[in-house]
């Protein structure tokens, strides 16, 4: 079994895959607003496939050094289920915070845009809201289960299943706290209002917690069922000798 690495390799782990990761959200959302023309499906589309494929490319390359959350929510599914130690969690936590405002950063830096600009861009009301909620429950019951079924398909899963919630959710799925903030620093295609990322945060957090108990109890080893037990061979066995 390789060697777990140490804390510090991990959250450095945490940092650059985060890191990686806003730069693609946010650069392939300039890219596709630049080429698309105003065509707003378009640029959604190559938000989408961008952001699917770097997701499946990152957690292969970085899980093996630190599971590859590069999302609070996950970090928190992970320490609830008692896989991540809480001392650890915040460690983590911040290393995702501060790799997501280098991406987006980076990001600019590579479009030639501010550096840092807010967002004027409105996602507010219930239905975004609850949206949140719906896409983080989705994210963390796909980790779970294919955690738990076979840990080689995670990658493939989560690219899967962010590549599908950009366009059946009404918030176009963030369901990332550090993406969500830093998010709220470009003015461009992904971008958020600053006002709107606390109501965003807090149905990620909440959807994380829903899913992790849910999948909890989904997943537990059941008890033997009740009934006829199978046959005993040896107990055969015995039986015919006292014949």
């Amino acid at each position: 079994m390789a060697e777990r690495a140490d804390l510090k390799r991990r959250a450095a782990s945490e940092l650059l895959g985060t890191a990686f990761l806003l730069a693609t959200v946010v650069g392939s959302g300039i890219m596709g607003e630049r080429l698309a023309g105003g065509n707003v499906v378009i640029a959604l589309l190559a938000n989408t496939l961008a952001t699917g494929a770097a997701l499946v490319a990152l957690i292969l390359s970085f899980g093996p050094i630190s599971g590859a959350h590069l999302n609070p929510a996950v970090s928190l599914a992970d320490a609830l289920r008692g896989a991540l130690p809480w001392g650890e969690f915040p460690v983590y936590v911040a290393a995702q915070f501060v790799g997501a405002v280098l991406g987006t950063l980076a990001a600019h830096l590579m479009f030639d845009a501010p550096l840092i600009a807010w967002s004027t861009h409105t996602r507010a009301g219930a239905s975004q809201l609850f949206s949140e909620f719906v896409a983080t429950f989705g994210l963390v019951a796909v980790i779970l289960a294919c955690v738990r079924s076979n840990l080689a398909f995670v990658a493939y899963a989560v690219g899967a299943y962010i590549t599908a919630a950009y366009w059946f959710t009404a918030s176009t799925s963030f369901a990332n706290p550090a993406v969500t903030f830093a998010r709220c620093l470009t003015d461009t295609f992904s971008g958020i209002r600053p006002v709107d990322v606390p109501g965003f945060a807090l149905m990620q957090v909440l959807g994380a917690v829903a899913a992790t108990w849910t999948f909890g109890w989904l997943l537990r080893t059941p008890r033997p069922a009740l009934g006829p037990r199978p046959p005993d061979p040896d107990q055969e066995a015995r039986d015919e000798a006292q014949r």
